[in-house]
């Protein structure tokens, strides 16, 4: 797999975990928890994006002085949301990622709203695999 010209959508995780955005932000966290997974894709009452929420803004309420396990998911999500079309280059995905500071990109296609996810962690694998064996 050469990461130049291989689309986003051959890497991406398209199992969604999705979440609202009036969820109790402890309810959240175990969703992490429990599916293994760094973020949830916030989605409003008809379906729209409206945010992620990352384990990294799950820090935010730990370091917070408000009382643990208050909140919801609208409180900590990250509204300022980054995409990457799912025919954009894995190149293009860490680019983007380094410049903009981000470990997770929703994948959207034109037609179909967000079909996937994509972390700093899957790319990092698939650079590791590429690099140890030499093979795609």
């Amino acid at each position: 797999m050469d990461v130049d010209n291989t689309p986003v959508e051959k890497l991406m995780s398209t199992t969604l975990v999705t979440t609202t955005p009036g969820t109790d932000i402890a309810e959240a966290a175990n969703t992490l928890l429990d599916d293994g997974i760094g973020s949830l894709i916030v989605l409003d009452g008809e379906g729209q994006l409206t945010g992620v929420l990352t384990s990294t803004d799950l820090v935010t309420v730990v370091s917070t002085d408000q009382p643990l396990h208050t909140g919801t998911v609208a409180d900590y999500m990250t509204e300022e949301i980054l995409t990457i079309s799912s025919t954009a280059t894995l190149h293009d995905a860490a680019v983007k990622m380094i410049r903009e500071d981000v470990q997770h990109l929703p994948v959207s296609e034109d037609d179909n709203g967000i079909v996937g996810m994509l972390s700093a962690t899957d790319l990092t694998a698939q650079l590791m695999y590429m690099g140890s064996s030499g093979t795609d």
